[in-house]
């Protein structure tokens, strides 16, 4: 590859570790304190995720644990807890929650599995948009005579391997995660 293309690399980067943030609130049945990354509690009237207000560890492997910093917070964030799509029932002691994170069954792996493969094909779209973006600017810069023609195909091969590199990166995160997911 010839050109240097920060600005486009940066995009599809971006796409790609958007994925994987998205892929790291996935529970693979292990207790992981990212699981509660979406989970936003009502906080004195301000949407405030659960690590800015509580000590969040995982004592044990399907174990979590949520010390909250202001005790009085603690109905806040278990009702958060419940109302999220989390699917746990959260353990309320008065100072602490407790969420046991269930063993996942083979029907739930595979929806997982399948919302997996949905997040990945979005990620895939966007790398192939941001490319199409781009090769559109450069047809438009050779259009206004700002570049030749042959500068052109240079710069569209260029972002073709660009978009295939990140789309690899894509397919190789899936399959981690996924493998993940699946296993027993």
């Amino acid at each position: 590859m010839k050109g240097n293309y920060p600005e486009i690399e940066e995009k599809m980067q971006k796409t790609v570790n958007a994925l994987e943030a998205e892929f790291a609130t996935i529970r693979a049945g292990r207790a992981n304190p990212t699981m509660l990354d979406k989970i936003r509690v009502d906080y004195y009237g301000t949407p405030t995720p659960i690590n800015q207000m509580a000590a969040v560890s995982a004592p044990e492997p399907r174990i979590l644990l949520i010390a909250p910093w202001d005790a009085s917070q603690v109905k806040a964030i278990e009702k958060a807890i419940l109302t999220s799509e989390l699917g746990i029932n959260p353990q309320n002691d008065g100072k602490t929650i407790r969420l046991v994170v269930p063993p996942l069954t083979e029907d739930r792996r595979k929806e997982i599995a399948k919302t997996l493969h949905k997040y990945a094909e979005e990620a895939k779209v966007s790398v192939r948009n941001i490319r199409r973006d781009a090769i559109e600017d450069f047809k438009k810069q050779q259009k206004a005579s700002e570049m030749t023609e042959d500068d052109y195909k240079i710069c569209e091969k260029d972002i073709q391997e660009l978009t295939d590199k990140y789309s690899e990166k894509i397919t190789k995160i899936l399959e981690v995660k996924e493998k993940e997911i699946l296993e027993v």
